[in-house]
């Protein structure tokens, strides 16, 4: 029933922007099937930490009992919004050198029927990445009025065909409860006649998983959480899959690597309004090798942000 392969992405490429080194504390708040975090645990060797974070049960689950002998990996159950007091729970005194965000859903969360994240598998329709906590997208689409059901779909789906949608959705539970996957996507099959060669349900399924989730809210409070934990010369890495995702991300690294608006231009700008991060390189996407191999990973995109020290801001 679980499935357990998931094939990381971008992995050589975070690497090379967080620059991992020997006896460096690192934190990994999406753990997922440990990809990232096994090759994160390889660069800093003996002397090394990473502390790895996950809202899903089954991942943390997972990761234990493969990691069990290794004193160097700690793995919490959590979201990456409370990295921050997580690592002030976990993280002792060493100084942080890195952080990893991996947005999105990891390929046994898509594969496995009965999380209800995909319309190619029929499954209950619950899309919780933590199941035991939170509103599943049934019980959303069960209680929410037409104009929230079009507010979503539009907003984090980007779906133009957004009023179509809600309105088959409020004649459908009139009928009976939606409660499966594969009945949701019918219902938005049949109110999308035209499709850009997508499954007409693929943006519809991507907003209610992230209502129900929270992902730009979690998205916004980790940006914040993982900025106030590095340390000085310390660098952020995050992979997004979709332009809302990444959009927040640019603004974020934006706003940290630039001077405040409000001293720009004056001769002598105060510590206090000065970068406070500067961005390592331009932003990545997997290569044509690393596509074939992995399809999901066309979609990713890589940016990275390093936290000045003191001296840089003076």
């Amino acid at each position: 029933m679980i499935g357990e392969e998931h094939v990381p992405v971008l992995v050589e490429e975070v690497l090379d922007v967080l620059a991992p080194i020997s006896g460096g504390f690192y934190v990994d708040g999406t753990f997922g099937r440990g990809g990232h975090t096994e090759r994160l645990l390889q660069a800093v060797g003996p002397t090394g930490r990473v502390l790895a974070l996950d809202r899903d049960p089954v991942a943390v689950a997972a990761g234990r009992t493969r990691y069990a002998q290794d004193s160097r990996l700690q793995i919490v159950h959590a979201d990456f919004a409370t990295l921050a007091a997580v690592v002030r729970d976990c993280g002792g005194e060493r100084a942080v050198a890195g952080v990893l965000l991996d947005l999105g859903v990891s390929s046994p969360q898509l594969d496995v029927a009965e999380r209800g994240f995909s319309f190619q598998k029929d499954g209950p329709l619950d899309m919780r990445m933590d199941p035991t906590r939170g509103e599943s997208a049934a019980e959303f689409v069960a209680r929410a009025d037409e104009r929230e059901l079009r507010t979503v779909i539009a907003e984090l789906g980007e779906e133009r065909f957004a009023g179509r949608i809600a309105r088959a959705i409020v004649a459908a539970r009139a009928d009976e409860p939606i409660t499966r996957t594969a009945q949701l996507a019918e219902i938005v099959r049949r109110a999308v006649r035209t499709h850009d060669g997508k499954h007409p349900a693929t943006r519809t399924f991507q907003a209610l998983r992230m209502y129900v989730n929270d992902e730009l809210g979690q998205l916004r409070a980790g940006l914040e959480a993982a900025f106030d934990v590095l340390a000085p010369g310390g660098r952020l890495a995050v992979i997004s899959f979709h332009s809302l995702e990444d959009r927040m991300v640019k603004r974020f690294i934006r706003s940290k690597t630039s001077v405040d608006p409000v001293f720009a231009g004056l001769p002598v700008i105060p510590p206090s309004a000065r970068p406070t991060m500067r961005e390592v390189g331009r932003k990545r996407r997997a290569s044509a090798a690393e596509i074939e191999r992995n399809p999901r990973a066309r979609s990713a995109v890589l940016r990275c942000a390093e936290r000045c020290s003191p001296e840089a801001s003076r």
